[in-house]
């Protein structure tokens, strides 16, 4: 391949004077621009014929990493396939077109989206009552406390400032307390990778009257179910506070159990996760938030609009797709492809917590520590196979961790490829050590050194004055 077109920066391939445009005739007329406004001299952009820069970008994008292109084992998010249908749907004239300030007589179509929407939510949940304002589940979760916080107030429990969050729970959980003002108390987890009750109990003998609400994924990151969950919300309640469900693994629960049953006052669901949107690289996301009867008339305003209303489209598309009958099969068919991996590598990767899981599992790296490769050595090396890498270092329970979660839509002949690139990986580290430390090497760029990256970001490109590109 030719590094001078395909590996190099938009700014490298320019060549003075090249254009690749044609601007047409002025209509407007000819304006001075006011001379505060100008620029004292032009702007370093690239100038390139108009070929040079489709083919750029055309190649870079083929650089990129998705569902549709390949397995995604990524623990802890749930990236399923994403139907075509559903994105068919979403990008109707009808819906696409809509106006967010439009008169609310012109949006009758979409309200009554989101009307039948809450109440698929509803159903699968056990809660009463959904806002879909939150534009994702790390929003979904400040409007939950939040929530939590005003019902609280109007109770006069003013001193319940205290969340509860497992040491397992993902990162926005103490994050999203602490943004609403709120103060975290971690509770620990037991030898089996549950909520310690023992821990919890003291917990709440102690701070009792100053306790808003626990936060719990269940299952939680180790993939495990938690099976105590109704003496955990009786221990709660009976302290005056109230549960919250963050609803990042809800995924393996679909249709078959449902979070308001369980004795959960708020939760948020990751519409983009559970119910399908593409959402790598940062978006779109969707949170919305339900609450049990009672509850709603505390429910924060945090968007004057329903937020990403393309992924509660796509969502309502998907659960129609699979109707009543068929969505208690997600959950079923993800713990299946979960366990079916975990037993066929658990010889050669250290199984911290050896039990049935549910959607996802957590190895601590490779069983024979002796030859020096980690978890992230595993992960770089999976990029020359062509898979993306799984979660890895998190949970932080144990030091190597890797998080594996294949999702239901994954075929066997998909699976038992990747555990043979995993079982190569491993046999790797044993007989070239080196050759998987430092990989990989077959992608555009090697491995580069992440703390200096993060620490010391080039996001600029500053032409030399010789270049002769």
């Amino acid at each position: 391949m030719n590094n001078r077109l395909y590996g190099n920066l938009i700014f490298e391939l320019s060549g003075e004077g090249r254009k690749g445009y044609s601007l047409p005739a002025n209509r407007f007329g000819q304006y001075d621009v006011p001379q505060t406004l100008c620029r004292k001299e032009d702007a370093a952009l690239p100038e390139c014929d108009e070929l040079t820069v489709v083919r750029h970008y055309t190649n870079l994008s083929n650089n990129n990493f998705g569902v549709d292109t390949g397995f995604y084992p990524l623990g802890s998010c749930t990236m399923k396939y994403n139907p075509k249908l559903n994105e068919e749907i979403a990008a109707l004239p009808q819906f696409q077109n809509l106006h967010p300030l439009q008169p609310d007589h012109t949006v009758a179509g979409a309200e009554a989206v989101v009307a039948l929407l809450e109440r698929s939510l509803c159903a699968l949940t056990g809660l009463a009552h959904f806002t879909f304002k939150p534009y994702a589940g790390a929003h979904g979760e400040l409007t939950g406390l939040m929530t939590i916080d005003s019902y609280h107030r109007s109770r006069g429990d003013l001193q319940r400032r205290k969340v509860i969050v497992p040491d397992s729970a993902h990162g926005t959980n103490p994050a999203s307390a602490a943004v609403c003002g709120l103060e975290i108390i971690e509770v620990k987890s037991g030898p089996d990778g549950l909520v310690s009750l023992d821990d919890l109990e003291h917990i709440v003998n102690i701070e009792g009257p100053n306790i808003a609400a626990m936060m719990m994924t269940n299952p939680n990151t180790l993939g495990l179910f938690e099976t105590r969950i109704p003496e955990i919300a009786q221990m709660i309640h009976q302290c005056g506070a109230l549960m919250y469900y963050d609803g990042a693994n809800l995924n393996p629960m679909l249709g078959v159990c449902r979070p308001g049953d369980m004795g959960f006052d708020v939760m948020h669901i990751n519409l983009h996760k559970t119910f399908s949107t593409p959402h790598g690289g940062g978006g779109p996301g969707s949170g919305p938030v339900g609450v049990r009867e009672g509850l709603q008339q505390f429910l924060p305003c945090v968007s004057p609009y329903h937020g990403n209303f393309g992924v509660l489209l796509r969502a309502y598309a998907y659960i129609l797709s699979l109707g009543r009958e068929h969505v208690r099969e997600v959950g079923p068919l993800a713990t299946l492809n979960a366990n079916y991996i975990k037993e066929s590598l658990k010889d050669v990767y250290e199984l911290p917590i050896d039990t049935v899981c549910c959607h996802e599992f957590v190895f601590d790296g490779l069983k024979d520590k002796s030859t020096g490769v980690t978890t992230m050595d595993v992960a770089k090396r999976l990029l020359d196979y062509g898979y993306h890498a799984p979660t890895i270092y998190f949970p932080l329970l144990f030091h190597e961790s890797l998080m594996i979660e294949p999702t239901e839509n994954e075929s066997r002949e998909t699976l038992d490829a990747f555990i043979a690139i995993m079982r190569l990986i491993a046999d790797e580290a044993r007989t070239d050590p080196e050759r998987v430390k430092s990989a990989p090497h077959l992608t555009p760029i090697g491995r580069v050194d992440d703390v200096l990256a993060a620490k010391h970001p080039v996001t600029t490109y500053k032409q030399l004055k010789n270049d002769n590109n």
